[in-house]
């Protein structure tokens, strides 16, 4: 069993929280660019009411513990660890609600060099408790606009998670799948799962546009996100996400790896 004390010394070893590889500068950048609502940012959240950089910042500071100050604008941004422990304990307790009502689920990733094992496990253990893990738009096409223009992406699952691989990859079946920030990708899977008569996910886990699009489509989502990723944090305050979980969300993917016990233990869904 990882305790709680054990756990937080290795958020900090290996930098998932304390002071973490993010800059400042990419941080309030991606404040500005929320509080001009570029999509490239929302990542399809649509906020509820305007937020202006200072009020995103000051949001930033309760849920990351980011500083607070706007004359802070460079070096490195740092999470609170016992902010990450709590959000944890939120998430692990999405979890074991939806294990005990065997409730279909959705895993995605847009992270998947780094996060796919995580979710990995997730969607094994949630299988194992009896809950359905949904794979819909198999091979379906995703067109998103990306910096280098618009790109052809298909959708894809390893072992009950969706990701993305560009559609000339020529990889299907394989690892690990292509970065992105779209909500496009769980747009396409829920509006599968609803033409297809459902089943419908009870719950969405993922970070980026997954969590984002889902919780904006009236579905409970949870996940982490960085410093730079308001939108989850935004939609965790008005209501559109569940849970957003405060980590460095580009670390190397075995850290993980306790994060996903503590996680399950909690859950008791640890076999």
């Amino acid at each position: 069993m990882l305790t709680r004390r054990a756990l937080r010394a290795h958020l900090l070893d290996v930098r998932l929280a304390g002071v973490v590889a993010t800059s400042r500068e990419v941080s309030l950048r991606s404040y500005r660019l929320f509080a001009a609502r570029d999509p490239r940012v929302l990542i399809g959240i649509d906020p509820e009411r305007d937020w202006s950089p200072r009020e995103l910042l000051s949001l930033m500071a309760e849920r990351c513990g980011v500083s607070a100050d706007p004359r802070r604008t460079a070096g490195q941004d740092v999470i609170d660890p016992d902010r990450t422990l709590a959000a944890l304990d939120a998430f692990a307790d999405r979890l074991a609600a939806v294990a005990q009502r065997r409730g279909p689920v959705l895993l995605g990733t847009g992270h998947p060099h780094r996060l796919l094992g995580f979710y990995v496990a997730l969607a094994e253990a949630l299988s194992a408790a009896g809950c359905a893990v949904l794979t819909p738009a198999q091979g379906r096409r995703v067109d998103i606009t990306t910096r280098f223009g618009l790109r052809t992406y298909n959708l894809d699952y390893v072992r009950g998670v969706a990701l993305v691989r560009e559609a000339d990859s020529g990889r299907a079946g394989g690892e690990p799948g292509a970065h992105t920030h779209s909500p496009l990708p769980v747009r396409t899977a829920l509006a599968a799962a609803a033409e297809a008569g459902g089943p419908l996910p009870e719950l969405v886990i993922g970070d980026h546009g997954w969590a984002c699009g889902a919780g904006q489509l009236g579905f409970e989502a949870i996940g982490p996100a960085d410093t730079d990723d308001p939108a989850l944090f935004v939609g965790e305050a008005e209501g559109t996400v569940s849970v957003a979980v405060p980590l460095d969300d580009a670390v190397r993917s075995e850290y993980y790896r306790p994060l996903t016990r503590y996680v399950l233990n909690r859950a008791c869904l640890s076999r």
